[in-house]
């Protein structure tokens, strides 16, 4: 799927290419976009229009419906030649009200023509699909209208989906005075199968406004079930989306009673939320004593959850942690964090005890908790904890140090930057010398612009484009010989007159 940026130069290119003769309806050049394509065209045919009034594909349909006059755009839909419903629905957020009003009557007639031959409409009438179905059209209008609804007058397309899609009344039916409920039945209606039909595709969407749309006219309609909500919600990855199919788990089981399956289901999604609600849940559902269960999740808002519960439940919460980090065969990485959550500084012994344990992991845990008790840790351990095989145990180890940084060996720094050390390593021991500031930073940058590490080599080569080099000598940190030297091999790999030398 195209960005949004994509896909609005697509539908300026078209226009274009629209208004200099080609021949290619904006149907068949912008098939395959999104939203974005359809709005792009629209301001794009507009904007050459004022500056080339007569253009040579300007008497096209399409560009007349997208016309700077509005009297033009009127004439446009007049003609009722079957325009694109794309632009029809971008006409019926019109800042003219009478084109806005002439393009509601023509889109509900356009997409109620649909489908126009008697052998569809008995396909339709058995439910089977139907080429040109009208849930079919409305559903590829959704992500347009959904853009639109922002627009001052652009909630009518929204809105007229919304109560088709909930059986309140059928835009198709009343496509004379949209807007208004339909008094009669009209054959062209949507059927609660096609309502239903259109809702999966719509929740189906990889556009996440759609995605969104079709989750809230979805429960409105109370058109799931708590399972069937619970799995939604578990399988969604639009945390807004997810969202709204948790509440409504939530909610249906609030008013039905629990339900141990959709509680299961909640339980079992990637996403850190609709865990956590399924935590909360395991309460009205009688299985607090389950909250110890999902005391080292992954996520903290769900280990928060089941502190919560748990304390609810009278448990003690540090107890069942700190059980868990004396334990060196089932402590893990956020069993570690849920303990730093709850523990205080005189639980400083039992994360030092973890500096040592074989999963490095557990040991990068545990030092960021020794960090944030505010526990200082030795600067030799660190050091030591620098070339540990572990990378996110190296990053912790750095910024243990970082702090303290001017006191370290500049050195043994540097050294720990040479090709025989893991890139991690070399990282981290890079990140300490440039906290340290002043000419060993410098040297150390210099001497990195070349490195193969892409990381190590950018940091480096935009360090030294932005050193001050007289502030360096005039502040005595570097002896002038040595300070030229550093310049010379810059200016071997960097443009010389890119450097701050002032």
């Amino acid at each position: 799927m195209w960005s949004a940026a994509e896909d609005e130069s697509w539908g300026r290119n078209a226009a274009a290419g629209l208004l200099e003769g080609h021949e290619s309806p904006a149907a068949a050049l912008l098939a395959g976009n999104g939203p974005d394509a359809w709005t792009g065209f629209d301001r794009e045919v507009r904007r050459l229009l004022r500056c080339r009034p007569t253009p040579e594909g300007g008497g096209r349909l399409e560009a007349r419906l997208c016309h700077p006059d509005g009297r033009v755009r009127m004439a446009a839909l007049a003609a009722w030649r079957n325009p694109p419903l794309e632009l029809l629905v971008i006409r019926c957020a019109d800042w003219v009200p009478q084109v806005r009003d002439r393009a509601r009557r023509v889109l509900g007639r356009a997409v109620a023509r649909h489908p126009v031959r008697n052998r569809d409409r008995a396909r339709r009438a058995l439910n089977r699909p139907v080429a040109d179905d009208p849930a079919r059209v409305l559903t590829a209008l959704v992500p347009l209208a959904l853009r639109l609804a922002g627009r001052e007058h652009g909630g009518w397309a929204v809105e007229q989906l919304e109560a088709a899609l909930s059986g309140r009344y059928s835009l198709l039916a009343a496509w004379w005075r949209p807007g208004l409920p339909s008094t009669t039945w009209s054959r062209n209606s949507l059927t609660a199968a096609q309502r239903e039909a259109m809702l999966e595709r719509l929740a189906g969407s990889a556009d996440r406004p759609t995605r969104r749309f079709a989750a809230r006219v979805a429960v409105a309609c109370g058109q799931y079930g708590t399972r069937e909500l619970a799995r939604r919600a578990a399988a969604e990855g639009d945390p807004v989306t997810a969202r709204t199919w948790t509440d409504a788990a939530l909610a249906a089981m609030a008013a039905g009673g629990p339900d141990d399956r959709a509680v299961d289901i909640l339980l079992g999604s990637r996403s850190a939320p609709v865990r956590a609600a399924g935590v909360t849940a395991l309460r009205r559902a009688g299985r607090a004593a389950e909250a110890a269960d999902h005391l080292a999740d992954r996520a903290g808002q769900v280990r928060a959850c089941a502190r919560w519960l748990l304390r609810q439940d009278g448990g003690d919460p540090y107890a069942h942690y700190r059980g868990l980090v004396t334990d060196r065969q089932r402590v893990t990485r956020y069993a570690v964090a849920g303990f730093r959550e709850v523990a205080g500084r005189a639980d400083g012994p039992l994360l030092r005890a973890l500096l040592d344990h074989p999963e490095g992991p557990v040991r990068a845990t545990a030092l960021a908790g020794l960090r944030g008790l505010g526990l200082v840790v030795e600067d030799a351990v660190l050091l030591g904890m620098l070339e540990d095989p572990s990378a996110s145990v190296s990053r912790e180890a750095a910024l243990g140090l970082l702090g303290v940084a001017e006191r370290l060996d500049s050195a043994a720094l540097a050294d720990r930057t040479g090709p025989e050390w893991p890139p991690h390593t070399r990282r981290a021991a890079f990140r300490l010398l440039r906290g340290r500031g002043g000419s060993a930073e410098l040297r150390a940058c210099v001497a990195m612009m070349t490195d193969p590490d892409p990381v190590l080599g950018l940091y480096a080569r935009s360090t030294v484009l932005d050193w001050n080099w007289l502030s360096t000598l005039g502040e005595g940190e570097a002896h002038q010989a040595e300070l030229g030297a550093l310049l010379a091999r810059a200016a071997q790999v960097l443009d010389v007159r890119r450097l701050r030398l002032l």
